[in-house]
């Protein structure tokens, strides 16, 4: 958790105020490479240099420009954006709230907060809010104003903390109608077998998934390629073969059923409910009576069958 908060200002729902920060809820564990020249192996760098002095800048004598058209920029400065009338400079500004499964997970961005409490007297409208939250299930949509820009957010409770999720306005969520494949026809059984299927592979939380399937297995691939590539050794060969998509008509039924089993034998369940389409027995003709015959002969002789049974509580 880093020490420097991100932004600092308020909550403010209703006539409450929490004074707040922001924290980073996420990190990053992905590989960075550098620009190497393939020939001799020298690293590649950037020089960010004044196209009117030919100057060599660093980062603070660097500052910000809107092209309003082809080489006439407009300088904006901090002070610009400070100095801007808008609520929620300083603030996050809760608009409504909403049933937790009526948000749109294409709506949710990258980028989450944590929210932390600034100051002792910000502790009880604080806990106030997640408990509040907590108890009917709702989450807060608010505005907020971070790095340049007004943002939609989601402000839900995890745990004892508040977490901010930065969202996508509506325009900025592509629209899927155009995309979605061509009317097909599915029988009842197809999707009752789809149903099956995900029921075998359900879970009751992210939690309950064994840790060989929520691993980032790639990342750990690249670590040893390096490992290996640095010791002067020769990386291990990949395991496995890569799938390749198919491209003919499959049998779907077939592909459906071989998953099932494959998902309920991988949670050790038995073999013997491994099918998820039981075919119906055939029942016995009513109208032979000799059927009803053995099966009274069968009762008369169900005491015999009694006498392993005594053997072995004995």
């Amino acid at each position: 958790m880093p020490a420097r908060s991100l932004w600092s200002g308020a909550i403010s729902f209703g006539l409450v105020t929490v004074p707040c920060k922001l924290e980073t809820a996420t990190e990053s564990h992905s590989v960075a490479f550098r620009q190497i020249h393939v020939e001799d192996g020298g690293r590649i760098r950037y020089r960010k240099v004044c196209e009117l002095d030919g100057q060599e800048l660093t980062e603070a004598d660097i500052g910000k420009g809107y092209e309003i058209a082809k080489d006439q920029l407009v300088p904006i400065t901090d002070a610009d954006f400070a100095g801007m009338p808008l609520p929620t400079a300083k603030a996050i500004e809760i608009v409504a709230f909403v049933p937790w499964e009526s948000i749109d997970p294409r709506h949710i961005g990258e980028s989450s907060y944590f929210i932390t409490a600034d100051g002792p007297v910000a502790a009880k409208p604080y806990v106030l809010l997640r408990r509040a939250l907590g108890r009917n299930s709702k989450v807060a949509v608010a505005k907020f104003a971070l790095r340049g820009r007004e943002r939609l957010g989601l402000v839900r409770p995890i745990g004892d903390a508040l977490v901010l999720h930065a969202m996508r306005w509506d325009d900025e969520v592509r629209d899927p109608s155009e995309l979605a494949p061509d009317t097909v026809e599915l029988t009842k059984r197809e999707i009752a077998e789809a149903v099956a299927l995900m029921e075998a592979m359900s879970v009751e939380r992210l939690a309950d998934l064994a840790p060989a399937e929520v691993t980032d297995h790639y990342t750990e691939a690249v670590h040893q390629l390096i490992e290996a590539k640095a010791e002067g050794r020769r990386p291990a060969a990949a395991k496995g073969e890569a799938t390749e998509p198919a491209g003919d008509v499959v049998d779907l039924m077939a592909l459906l059923t071989e998953s099932a089993t494959r998902a309920r034998e991988a949670r050790g369940e038995s073999g013997e409910h491994a099918t998820v389409h039981e075919m119906p027995r055939k029942k016995a003709p009513a109208k032979k009576k000799p059927a009803a015959k053995k099966t009274a002969a069968a009762k008369k002789t169900a005491p015999k069958k009694a006498a392993p049974k005594r053997r072995k509580s004995a």
